[in-house]
């Protein structure tokens, strides 16, 4: 049985109460899943293959995403974070090699509670940490704030090449989805990610997320004062 790692996220949670777990299969990634972001996926390995058939035949099209502290998606042993995402299954096409091209979207946060058996996926039990509602009540002018950064970001990363025109994507009224929006749109790391992904209120998640898209922001100005 793989033990999973004590790192950043689930440490940041230790002393939170969480509702009753309930088991759910679970992709660990190299890469974070936020609520309302699309992941795509290519899934050959015989484990994921059973996966997506159990999926297939149940009335279950959920499973759940966590970070990889250390190792490789592939082949197990990896260790893995305590903080993840759960994902509900958008599409999903076998190939004709028996692999599986899947679109998921997250949905909410999770906080993994014990870990099981990978027999023959992984899987563990899991609580949903959702924000609270006294939490929701933020300052209007800091989601502003962290909005407007974003675009100003985003439209530099535009400038060295990226993809996309964030003018035409409407952002979600409710302050939660709104600060993972913008942590999805902004051209941040993983562990970036993570970190906003494991932060416990959303007040302080906001202020961290002003405070990495301000560091993006220099970033990116001094790259192309560079000509990069």
């Amino acid at each position: 049985m793989i033990v999973p790692g004590t790192g950043e996220d689930s440490s940041s949670s230790g002393d939170l109460e969480f509702p009753e777990s309930r088991e759910l299969a679970l992709f660990p990634l190299g890469s974070v899943l936020l609520p309302g972001m699309a992941l795509q996926l290519h899934l050959f390995e015989p484990r994921y293959r059973v996966l997506m058939h159990d999926l297939q035949h149940s009335e279950s099209a959920e499973f759940g995403v966590v970070l990889i502290d250390r190792g490789s998606e592939v082949g197990g042993g990896e260790t893995r974070g305590g903080v993840g995402c759960r994902a509900v299954i958008s599409q999903a096409v076998e190939q004709l090699d028996g692999s599986w091209a899947v679109v998921a979207i997250g949905t909410e946060r999770l906080h993994v509670t014990r870990w099981l058996e990978d027999d023959p996926y992984p899987r563990a039990l899991v609580a949903v940490w959702a924000d609270s509602d006294a939490d929701q009540r933020q300052d209007p002018s800091r989601l502003s704030l962290a909005e407007r950064i974003a675009r100003r970001v985003f439209a530099l990363a535009v400038e060295m090449g990226a993809q996309g025109d964030l003018s035409s994507i409407e952002l979600s009224s409710d302050p939660s989805s709104r600060v993972y929006q913008l942590a999805t749109l902004a051209p941040l790391g993983a562990l970036d990610r993570r970190r906003l992904l494991a932060t416990p209120d959303l007040t302080t998640r906001l202020e961290l997320l002003v405070e990495m898209l301000e560091e993006q922001e220099l970033l990116l100005q001094g790259r192309l004062s560079l000509g990069e």
